[in-house]
């Protein structure tokens, strides 16, 4: 069967991957069977992709990420260069906890900054921004913005990716607008919604 997708000669390719058409995958990577990669995925360079790891459409994998076994993500997730993720919470190299991985899932359109940290088992909400070199240890909602160990969330982002500046209106609700896109936003309850235009 041809291949739809494109794969530096130095990378690996194990038999029983899925790797939808338009993705390119770079110098020294590596895709494990069973691992799923979606359509028009970009892998860079030195990349390990581990069986039963979920990319969805459209995600970036910058240079130097390793996505262990438990990684679930949606699509239009960027994976900042060297960021790290776990599967084990109290691993030791003398005792074997395969049958204990935990999963991390990962929403659409979520930034992991460089060099960030997701310790399994939490959530990483859609359209959340993980800052650089954060340490995620619990679940992060849609649109936040979060920086530092451990990671602490100081704001909120829109889908564009730029910070949301919220503004109490005369009605009591707090809005904000991207200001690359015009997209509006609601803040109710800590939670943020898009507004869809009527």
């Amino acid at each position: 069967m041809e291949k739809n997708y494109f794969a530096h000669p130095s990378a690996v390719i194990d038999e029983g991957c899925t790797i939808g058409s338009g993705t390119k995958i770079w110098h020294f990577s590596h895709i494990m069977e069973g691992a799923v990669v979606g359509e028009c995925c970009n892998i860079g360079q030195n990349v390990v992709i581990s069986p039963e790891v979920v990319l969805g459409r459209n995600c970036k994998v910058q240079n130097n990420v390793s996505l262990y076994t438990g990684v679930i993500c949606g699509d239009d997730v960027f994976f900042g260069p060297s960021c790290v993720f776990t599967n084990v919470i109290n691993p030791r190299s003398s005792v074997n906890r395969k049958e204990e991985y935990q999963q991390t899932h990962i929403g659409n359109g979520a930034t992991i900054g460089a060099n960030a940290t997701v310790v399994c088992g939490n959530s990483i909400g859609e359209y959340a921004f993980i800052g650089a070199g954060a340490v995620v240890t619990k679940n992060i909602p849609p649109y936040a913005l979060v920086v530092g160990n451990p990671a602490k969330q100081i704001g909120w982002m829109s889908e564009r990716g730029c910070r949301l500046n919220f503004k109490k209106e005369k009605d009591g609700s707090y809005i904000a607008v991207c200001e690359e896109s015009g997209e509006r936003y609601r803040l109710y309850n800590h939670t943020v919604y898009k507004i869809t235009p009527q």
